[in-house]
């Protein structure tokens, strides 16, 4: 039984006397080959690859679209920015002098 392939029925009796005289070699050339019939059975046909659209280039933008624009939170100004940079750095690195940013209120109202 060695040198012969198990057709697509399976494991028929003369299989298994077979597999008990000869012992243990035997029996798992059996196995391997009903995996390999059960995995043949299992792959499927390769999928044909869709054709590309006309005139794409890969990783650009589809014609007629531009990429989305800067996220709303940079829309804020500049020297608010820079404002709020200011007061940061005072409150972090002096906390005891008085702030120079512009937006805090003066120390007699706090």
């Amino acid at each position: 039984m060695s040198d012969f392939e198990i057709d697509g029925d399976g494991i028929q009796i003369d299989d298994v006397k077979a597999v008990r005289r000869e012992g243990r070699e035997e029996l798992r050339a059996l196995m391997r080959a009903q995996i390999q019939i059960g995995q043949a059975r299992r792959e499927l046909a390769a999928k044909p690859v869709p054709p590309r659209p006309p005139g794409h280039r890969p990783g650009a933008w589809p014609v007629g679209t531009s990429p989305p624009g800067p996220p709303p939170e940079r829309q804020i100004p500049k020297h608010v920015w820079d404002a709020a940079v200011r007061h940061y750095r005072n409150t972090e690195h002096f906390p005891d002098q008085p702030c120079d940013c512009g937006n805090c209120p003066p120390e007699e109202t706090r």
